[in-house]
Parts: C-alpha cells; structure tokens; sequence
C-alpha cells in the first residue's frame, strides 16, 4: 500500500507530530545532563574542600565523594531502569493500550520536571539531594524507555520513513541542550537558581510533545494507517481514494465482495517475540553494538578530554561544551536526518553490520586524545583538531547507522519497534558498563 492509495499527509503534519514526540523522548534526559553543574555545586562538601586546599595550598577544586561519584551514579540509575521497563515494555505493550503508556509517560515526566524546578528553591543538605536527584533520574528514564519503545512502535503502523523524524525529533534534543549549557556559559550563570530555566523549558517541552500526541489521531494520514492496522485486513482489490473509502468497504466488503478482502492471520494471533526477533536479529545486535560504542566512550572518556589551545583564555571554557556536547548533538542529527533521503547500504545489506563493528575503532582513538587524568597509556592526539575531527565521523555515524537499523517495516509493526527499542537501550546500558572498563584502561 502506498500512500496515494490513502490521505496524504498534509503540511507534514503527522511527521511534525513525531518530530516533536521524538523530541520529548530525550530533552529530559538531556537536560537533566546539561544541568549537571547545578547538581555537582549543590552536592559540594565545604569542610572537605577547604580541608584538602588547607593541605596542598593551592587553589584548585578538589570535589566531594558525592561529587567524585555523581557522573557514575547518574549513569547506572539511567541506564539500568531504562533497559529494564523497555525489556518489560516489549512484553506487556499488547496488554497495557498504547495512548495510556504514551500519554501517562509524559505527563508522569512532566511531574517530574515540575518538582525538581520547584526543589532548586528548597535547600537541601548534600546526602538528601543526592538521593532525590537519583530518584528523579530513574523516574525520567523508566518512563522515558516506556515512551521511547510505545513511539517507535507506533511510527511503525505508518510508512517506514516515519522512524526519521523520531530519530531527528532525539537528535535535536541533544543539540537544544547543549546550546543551553554553551548560552549559560556565555552569560555567566553562576547560581544554581539560574538552572530552574532548564527544568521549566523541559516542562514546556513536555506540555509541547502532550499535546501534540492528543492531536495526533485527529490526522486522516495517521487514521487511515493505524485503523488499517487494527482491522488486519489487506486490501488487495481497488484503489482506495479516501479513509471514507475504506470505511465502507471494511463495512460491506465482507459480504458484498469477499473475495477482494482477504485476511493476514488471526485477529486473536498475537505476534510472538521470538519470532520477530528471528527476522531482525542482525538489525537488532546492529543497533545494539552501535550504541555500546558510543555510550563507552561518549561522554564519560570524551568529556575529560583537556584542550592544548585553551590554557589562560575562554576557550577552555567552551572547549567540552562545544566541541564534545554541541559537536555530537549536531552531526549525531545530520546523520539521523540523512535516512529520510537516502539509506544505503540496505537493511538486507552485509555492509551494515560491518560499517557497524568499524566504529569500534573510534574507542582506542579516544583513548589516545588528551584524556586526563591518565595512567598507562601515551596521549598520540593532543591537539584539539585531531579530537574535533574524531567526534564529527563519531557523531554522524552513530545518528545514520542508528537510524538506518531502525528502520523496521513488517507486518508486526509494533512488535518489532518494541525489540528494537529494547535492544537500543541494551547498547546504552552495555555502553555505560563498557565505560568503566575503558577509563581504566586509560
């Protein structure tokens, strides 16, 4: 069924929808990462800070365990609970209806970000907050795998082309973070309640993404394929010009014309998992591998990366910022955004899992760039250039090879967005473990 066989999707109405959905999926999370000065100075011990000056005597920051611990701590309470509800939300999405997981996702992270902008004002002793911001981090990623897996699923009842925006929608939100953390920078935020700004946009956001969703089934491109969907019905004969069409035949077919509507398999069938994964498995562990790439490496080793050019300027204010967060963000989007012209090599294709498990090449690469601290191994990359150039081919191959695996089109369309969601969140929960390994290796 192509699409002049039903509506059109006027203005781009649908694909904006899922665009602004895809962004909603990540800004969150995101901006709980953009705003990670405003946890690190909320969670500073000043007795042993000034206690470790008083020995070295010299005036550089020294932080806190809860300090030292938080990027570690961030990642696992983000990373494991997003693997687990989306392994569950592969299993459960046929009992739990579709517009209560993505509707009661949403509003339930948009509470989140409603109390954690209302605690910037509430002080709280370190130990406390710690433990509220990590509470606050599993919630945002538990509902988020939720969310993330039902949208995948649902862009899957429409042409394949409809993963794009959401992969954008997620690339863009990384990009709108960090241009946020480089503008606070610029502005001189040195207070932590300068930071309720992040959590009240992320609200908006949010609000943004829920009403997007209610308008969402309003669209005579998005019924016409989602009731296609649901009837289990292939229509083979005619072409079909409107929805009103397919209503009618759908209504009288089945005696008037039986043999032109002929039925896929059992409405009562549901797909099974195994099966869809036995017919995806090489799309599934590629888009699994990708991200464990980029998530060991990317941002625990690339964010210590130090510049050679920045020493006593504001380059070195601006150089993680711009050249780690904002760099990847935006080719991570360009190469998400290059599937909606062109995919090659195919889905079917050798060549994908093999551009895939050559990105690993990027680890060891970072791994010699100016990381500090290190212990074993000799810095090869110093100059700023080498590592500029690295995350450009880094970020664009993760946002095009990520994209491309997601570009799932069978019969059991939701099912398969859910195992694909599911084995995205694989890659990231492995990428976080792999992370470890790798800056001790360094």
């Amino acid at each position: 069924m192509t699409a002049r066989d039903g509506p059109q999707d006027r203005y781009k109405a649908v694909w904006l929808i899922f665009f602004i959905l895809g962004l909603g999926t990540l800004l969150p999370w995101n901006f709980f990462m953009t705003a990670r000065e405003y946890f690190i100075s909320r969670l500073k011990d000043p007795e042993e800070t000034s206690h470790v000056r008083n020995q070295t005597g010299k005036a550089t920051f020294t932080p806190s365990y809860l300090q030292s611990v938080f990027d570690n701590f961030m990642t696992l309470c983000a990373m494991v609970p997003l693997l687990i509800f989306t392994c569950l939300n592969s299993f459960i999405h046929q009992r739990i209806p579709q517009q209560i997981r993505i509707s009661g996702s949403l509003v339930a992270i948009g509470l989140v970000f409603l109390v954690t902008a209302i605690m910037v004002k509430v002080p709280m002793d370190p130990l406390p907050f710690f433990v509220f911001t990590m509470i606050s981090i599993v919630f945002i990623n538990s509902f988020g795998a939720i969310l993330q897996s039902s949208l995948f699923g649902l862009a899957g009842l429409l042409p394949v082309s409809y993963t794009a925006p959401i992969m954008s929608g997620q690339g863009l939100a990384g990009t709108f973070a960090a241009l946020a953390m480089i503008f606070s920078i610029a502005i001189g935020a040195q207070q932590p309640e300068s930071f309720i700004g992040y959590f009240t946009t992320a609200c908006v956001t949010i609000v943004l993404a829920i009403v997007s969703y209610v308008v969402l089934p309003h669209m005579d491109f998005f019924r016409y394929y989602s009731m296609k969907d649901k009837t289990e019905y292939r229509v083979y004969n005619a072409e079909l010009e409107t929805k009103r069409d397919l209503i009618k035949k759908d209504e009288n077919g089945m005696e008037q014309n039986n043999s032109k509507i002929i039925p896929i398999h059992n409405p009562d069938e549901q797909p099974s998992v195994i099966a869809i994964f036995k017919k995806l498995w090489v799309l599934a562990l590629s888009v699994c591998f990708v991200f464990t790439v980029t998530i060991g490496v990317f941002p625990a080793i690339t964010a210590k990366v130090s510049t050679v050019l920045g020493e006593g300027n504001k380059w070195g204010l601006y150089f993680i910022p711009v050249s780690c967060f904002l760099l990847f963000n935006v080719f991570d989007w360009t190469g998400r955004s290059l599937t909606a012209l062109f995919t090659w090599p195919g889905m079917d294709s050798c060549l994908l899992p093999v551009m895939v498990v050559l990105r690993v090449i990027f680890v060891p690469l970072f791994m010699l760039c100016n990381v500090t601290p290190r212990y074993y191994l000799p810095v090869v990359f110093s100059h700023d250039a080498w590592y500029i150039v690295f995350m450009i081919f880094f970020s664009i191959s993760n946002g095009y090879l990520a994209s491309l695996c997601m570009k799932v089109l069978v019969h059991e369309a939701e099912t398969a967005g859910a195992v694909m969601a599911f084995f995205l969140s694989l890659g990231l929960a492995l990428g976080a473990a792999v992370s470890f390994l790798v800056r001790i290796l360094i």
